[in-house]
């Protein structure tokens, strides 16, 4: 059973000779830029992407997806089907031989163990696992044998290619994470900044926010791999440094989001030195809005939880109206050109789960007026729409970033003009993803009534992307505000059509289940309102070669495949 489908875009590729590979460490260092700081190495305590994909440097999946967005293996011998017996008849179990003969980094072996207490870790009920979606449905995971993992099901699984399998849902090492479960999870500092893992590198210094230095994994699978003695990531500043830090000055080798103007990109290019790589898959800039109340005078640990909903946003239509007040076009225009694409959709590909949901598209203001004052809010002699004695006031939080804060600037404007009084916070993105459970100002907190980012999944099957949005899945001071369902969305209906759509095989099926759900959370709630389908937009240097724009996992998804180009 292959989930597999055709590439949405062009992935840009530079080949590469086997000979480049004589040697490990043989091609010094590789320096890569993430403009958004990086806070951890463990996927399992950030649903931050530059945290997961930095952290898949070291830590391996059983199984991985190619740029075509097929599952591929990594640390097992083969991807189990119905064919070879690894997919039961009955869809309720899978299992996974592990490729024999692995090490960790630091030289002890790889066993079936570290994959059950992996399951263990993210599904402890007394942690807070941010990527708990990828278990939907798992009943028990159980060691056969030190190379055989099975997998059980509480029902027919038709896509168990979920946990186990990508960048968020890699494996660690029981002996070195044992006294993290549950609740300690977070209190692991040395584990979760140095992980030991099988990748092709390891890290050798962290500092929190600011830089990882790793080194070559001597035990790595492939002797001639990774072709970098060792590489350097860099965190912070903005998307427009980093790509400088490529194309222009040639600091680096390799800046990831490169989240900037067409004009920018353009007088970049003629820098010389390096090359911008574009690709579309499913990362989509969208709007949550909070479903509950972010007041700070509640009592710390109320804030932004469902024992209080938001005063204002509970209103469908009140959200309804700010979604239509924007023109998604306009914000493509202004920051993506063509490596944009307006979007109602959450789940904007692979086609037969995108929804043909289009109705967001038109901007309509004086419908959005007409739908407040039917809602009750009514004109202030401000210029304020009020109800009740309450001000129609809303702070819109976002990652530091030019074109976020571009967008932020011309939606205050529409919804200014609606009669919404609009108070705009921007967060280095380090710390805005970073999922520290201390910090008021993480995207899973969300002291903020509506907030910006961009967000993509795994694979080309969204059935764990859409799981996140089921109740049990809202961050809370419980799970040490870890979770994906940050806006906080619950409908039983909702969460009964996950559990369908994980125990449906007709892809035909599952394609109408996924644009019902995608339309849920979208057009029928407005809890999330995508603006941009974006394409993935890097850039690396013109003497690193092998890279290979991947929109279906971790962009270093290849980085064992790196060389310099001489």
């Amino acid at each position: 059973m292959k989930l597999k489908t055709a590439l949405l875009g062009a992935a840009a590729t530079l080949a590469f000779a086997p000979a480049a590979f004589a040697e490990r460490g043989s091609d010094g260092e590789v320096r890569i830029l993430y403009s958004q700081a990086v806070s951890t190495m463990n996927a399992y305590l950030s649903s931050g992407t530059k945290d997961v994909e930095v952290g898949s440097l070291v830590l391996e999946p059983l199984a991985g997806f190619d740029e075509k967005g097929n599952v591929i293996p990594r640390l097992v011998s083969e991807i189990p089907s119905r064919e070879n017996g690894g997919i039961s008849e009955d869809l309720k179990t899978i299992t996974w031989k592990i490729t024999p003969g692995l090490k960790w980094s630091d030289g002890s072996d790889f066993t079936a163990d570290d994959v059950v207490f992996t399951a263990q870790y993210c599904m402890d009920p007394a942690g807070g696992c941010a990527q708990l979606a990828r278990y939907e449905g798992v009943d028990k995971v159980e060691a056969v044998d030190p190379l055989t993992v099975k997998v059980t099901f509480k029902d027919p699984k038709p896509n168990p290619f979920m946990a186990f399998v990508g960048a968020t849902s890699p494996i660690l090492q029981k002996a070195q994470f044992a006294n993290c479960l549950g609740a300690a999870a977070s209190t692991c500092t040395d584990q979760n900044f140095k992980p030991i893992g099988t990748g092709p590198f390891m890290v050798t210094e962290f500092r929190t926010n600011d830089t990882v230095q790793l080194a070559a994994n001597p035990n790595y699978r492939d002797p001639a791999k990774p072709a970098f003695a060792t590489a350097l990531v860099k965190g912070g500043g903005d998307a427009a440094g980093a790509a400088r830090a490529v194309m222009e000055t040639g600091e680096f080798d390799y800046a990831w989001n490169t989240q900037i103007s067409p004009e920018i990109q353009e007088q970049m290019k003629a820098g010389g030195k390096g090359q911008f790589v574009t690709a579309f898959g499913t990362l989509v800039e969208r709007i949550e809005m909070n479903m509950t109340d972010p007041d700070p005078a509640l009592p710390e640990g109320e804030r932004s939880t469902t024992k209080h909903p938001h005063p204002i946003l509970s209103d469908f239509k009140v959200r309804k109206a700010l979604s239509m007040a924007i023109d998604r076009q306009t914000l493509v225009d202004v920051g993506y050109g063509v490596a944009g694409r307006a979007t109602c959709n959450l789940v904007p590909a692979p086609e037969m789960f995108a929804s043909d949901n289009t109705d967001c598209l038109k901007q309509d203001m004086e419908g959005a007026k007409a739908l407040l004052e039917e809602a009750g809010w009514t004109v202030g002699a401000d210029g304020i729409r009020e109800k009740d004695g309450r001000k129609l006031k809303l702070l819109y939080q976002t990652s530091v970033n030019a074109v976020r804060q571009d967008f932020q600037a011309v939606i205050k404007q529409w919804w200014n003009e609606l009669g919404v009084e609009v108070e705009l916070k921007s967060v280095d993105g380090g710390v805005f993803f970073g999922g520290d459970a201390g910090s008021p100002d993480t995207f899973q907190k969300f002291y903020a009534d509506v907030e910006m980012y961009a967000n993509n999944f795994d694979g080309t099957d969204p059935e764990p992307y859409l799981a996140q949005y089921t109740c049990d899945k809202a961050p809370g001071p419980e799970s040490q505000w870890q979770g994906e369902n940050v806006n906080r969305f619950c409908d039983p209906a909702y969460d009964a059509m996950v559990k369908e759509l994980g125990v449906t095989a007709d892809m035909a099926k599952r394609g109408e289940i996924a644009k019902k759900l995608n339309d849920m959370l979208t057009k029928d709630s407005m809890t999330v309102v995508p603006l941009v389908d974006r394409g993935r937009l890097s850039a690396h240097s013109n003497t690193l070669g092998g890279v290979v724009l991947n929109t279906w996992d971790s962009e270093l998804w290849n980085a064992s495949d790196w060389f310099r180009v001489k």
